[in-house]
């Protein structure tokens, strides 16, 4: 695994209306799908082995829900061409989406791995339950791996018993829990009602890596240095625009010239977010190497009632592997130079501004 890639989709648009949302938060509900700039293969091209170094693991996710647009299936296809892992988040509902992926190569599915958000109270009232778990048992008979998992939220309180009843039925093991986080609140706090540590004793009862991982690390500010950028990139799908992170330094759009190296530059210790809040992915990839975490794997799997896995061994291989076991990391000098690079061109930029407006 040369590189995480986590490519977004900005469009709002859902067949859900679930409370703890962060498009609800925002009031964002949109209308429309998303107009891609390129085709699914020059996508395809542009995310190529030569250009990422090595193989890569792929997450593609829409702000709205994912497999909404059709371009999708074929745009997931073009990426497992170039031999990368790819992981999908869903809602679980677009059945047509996933029988066209159930359709691909044995070994594009031992690539795949859906992760299906388990929206109880939304699927339920929709009458979609039956929907989504048709379509987890479709995925996972298909060869690709799966994982459920659920975003706690207080209203979901009272449903627990019956939501890990139906899911254990239906999956085979419970769903793992995420953690709720404010939007409307600059520090990106959880989003409950709850005391922190009444929050945890409601949800630790899952037994998820997932869950205790985040809550480890929730809320902590990250002054380590951080290979974000450099290991990993988060991609606007649509337009092309690589990042460093959600908010880290643009790097280039790599859609202009799929013949151009990607400049990859290191976050460093210049983190913008109050705290690594998808510290489940980044962090346990390894893009901050001095801090011991568990396998990313861990976050993800559950072993069944039956004795199978939700990943499959291929998929579940890769995740087990860090960042940094194909990547060297920095000397202190060269550590060094980018966080100095970067200090010198926020100062430009301030100084830039200050003459503009003064002017």
């Amino acid at each position: 695994m040369k590189r995480f890639i986590d490519c977004v989709i900005p469009f709002t648009t859902c067949n859900l209306r679930c409370n703890y949302c962060y498009i609800t938060h925002n009031k964002s509900w949109g209308e429309k799908l998303p107009v891609f700039c390129y085709s699914a293969d020059y996508i395809g091209r542009a995310l190529s082995v030569k250009r990422l170094g090595g193989v890569s693991l792929i997450n593609i996710c829409g702000d709205g829900e994912t497999l909404l647009p059709p371009e999708m299936p074929e745009i997931i296809y073009s990426i497992l061409k170039n031999s990368h892992y790819v992981m999908v988040v869903t809602n679980g509902t677009m059945t047509k989406r996933f029988e066209e992926m159930a359709k691909l190569p044995p070994d594009f599915l031992n690539r795949l791995l859906i992760k299906f958000s388990f929206h109880y109270l939304e699927l339920k009232r929709k009458n979609l339950l039956d929907t989504f778990f048709d379509n987890v048992q479709k995925m996972r008979n298909a060869g690709c791996s799966i994982s459920l998992e659920l975003t706690p939220s207080d209203e979901m309180i009272p449903y627990i018993d019956d939501a890990i009843s139906l899911c254990r039925k239906k999956a085979g093991a419970i769903f793992h829990v995420t953690v709720a986080r404010n939007e409307k609140n600059p520090s990106l706090s959880l989003l409950t009602k709850y005391t922190r540590a009444d929050y945890e004793k409601i949800w630790s009862r899952f037994n998820s890596n997932l869950f205790n991982f985040k809550m480890q690390v929730f809320g902590e500010k990250r002054y380590e240095y951080c290979y974000a950028g450099f290991w990993s990139g988060v991609l606007n799908l649509v337009t092309g625009e690589l990042k460093q992170c959600y908010h880290g330094e643009f790097l280039q759009n790599i859609f202009e010239d799929t013949e151009r190296p990607i400049k990859f530059t290191p976050l460093g210790c210049h983190c913008p977010e109050p705290h690594c809040y998808n510290a489940h992915a980044f962090m346990t990839l390894g893009v901050i190497p001095s801090i011991p975490t568990p396998r990313f794997a861990e976050m993800r799997n559950r072993r069944c009632d039956d004795e199978s896995e939700w990943l499959t061994p291929n998929m579940k291989s890769l995740l087990e592997k860090k960042l940094g076991d194909e990547n060297k990391e920095l000397t202190r000098v060269e550590k060094q130079f980018y966080n100095m690079a970067r200090f010198f061109k926020k100062l430009l930029i301030i100084r830039i501004l200050k003459s503009i407006f003064s002017a």
